[in-house]
């Protein structure tokens, strides 16, 4: 992990540098340094602020703590992620109204409980135009909106501790846009379009692959999106939604599982979360054998390709009226 995070650090810190640096002033190289530290922030965000938010980076908090703030470098915040996605993504997978990963913007509908629009009916064209955007938007207003919402909901208690929130989010972009915007537009000659463009497409690199890593783990063709129960229950077990929900893929991907942080085991991810990533690959083995002894489903996909084609695939059935075309949500 400590050798992980000094690569995924050194794939956006350099080129960061050598580009504040003014060493390369012709306009492709400079977006290209901006497309490397795209590379950099998804490496960061699943392969160590993933692991320390969900304190399985070290075994010592306070680590875990420090390096949870990896998510505040690269312009998230540590506290509405957790919220998001410890607490609400991984309780309550693919359930509609609870889990804000298939909850996306209204262009997308992401589940068959979803109601159907007009401009889903294009989605699987669209929605590879809007992945790239996702982690721009999450650093421009998300974080805000979301920290509204959970006070709304209870997850932040109290109208103080949503004002030290805010606050917090407040400084942490104002950091993170000063270094990242203004003082390359004050050190350096290009035209401040220029910088803003590749800061846009260093955005656009990290919403691409983090969107495509996470949905194509759980809005695939067999992927079930259950309803809870008339009384809110959910209708299985955790371990079992968690099984009906998530979907591996490219197991002997050794370079894919290094980089993304292992969530290409997503199985054994959301039912060892506290465990790091690392020992994803062994565990798996014990998983699959357990699932299969209980004739329970364990699904995974042979290649990352194959993922993303089934994910397409999805995209496309879920662009269908629900009349034309039956999803399993069951």
């Amino acid at each position: 992990m400590v050798i992980k995070t000094i690569a995924m650090v050194l794939i956006f810190g350099i080129p960061y540098a050598l580009m504040i640096s003014g060493l390369v002033t012709a306009t492709l190289p400079f977006i290209g340094l901006w497309f490397l530290m795209g590379v950099g922030i998804a490496g960061i965000g699943s392969s160590v602020m993933h692991d320390a938010n969900h304190g399985s980076y070290s075994s010592n908090n306070r680590v875990n703590r420090i390096m949870s703030f990896s998510m505040d470098l690269v312009g998230g915040n540590a506290l509405i992620w957790r919220l998001q996605h410890n607490v609400l993504h991984h309780t309550y997978t693919n359930i509609q109204g609870a889990d804000e990963d298939i909850d996306g913007p209204p262009v997308l509908r992401f589940s068959p409980n979803q109601e159907h629009k007009f401009i889903h009916r294009f989605q699987h064209i669209h929605a590879w135009l809007f992945y790239p955007l996702m982690s721009f938007v999450k650093v421009i207003y998300t974080d805000f909106e979301q920290a509204f919402h959970y006070r709304k909901i209870g997850l932040i208690k109290s109208q103080s501790e949503l004002n030290n929130a805010l606050l917090n989010i407040a400084f942490g972009k104002v950091v993170y846009l000063g270094y990242m915007l203004l003082i390359p537009m004050l050190l350096l000659p290009e035209s401040p379009w220029i910088i803003i463009a590749g800061f846009l497409v260093m955005h656009g690199v990290t919403g691409l692959s983090l969107s495509i890593v996470f949905q194509s783990a759980h809005v695939m063709p067999d992927s079930k999106f259950p309803l809870p129960e008339s009384n809110g229950d959910m209708q299985n077990d955790w371990a079992l939604h968690q099984l009906l929900t998530t979907t591996n893929f490219a197991p002997k991907n050794k370079w894919l599982s290094w980089f993304i942080g292992g969530l290409n085991f997503q199985v054994e991810h959301h039912l060892f979360s506290n465990i790091s990533h690392v020992h994803y690959p062994q565990i798996s083995k014990i998983v699959k054998e357990t699932a299969l002894e209980f004739k329970l489903p364990y699904r995974s996909r042979n290649t990352f390709r194959e993922a993303i084609a089934d994910h397409a695939r999805m995209l496309y059935l879920l662009s269908k009226p629900p009349e034309t075309v039956k999803v399993v949500n069951h």
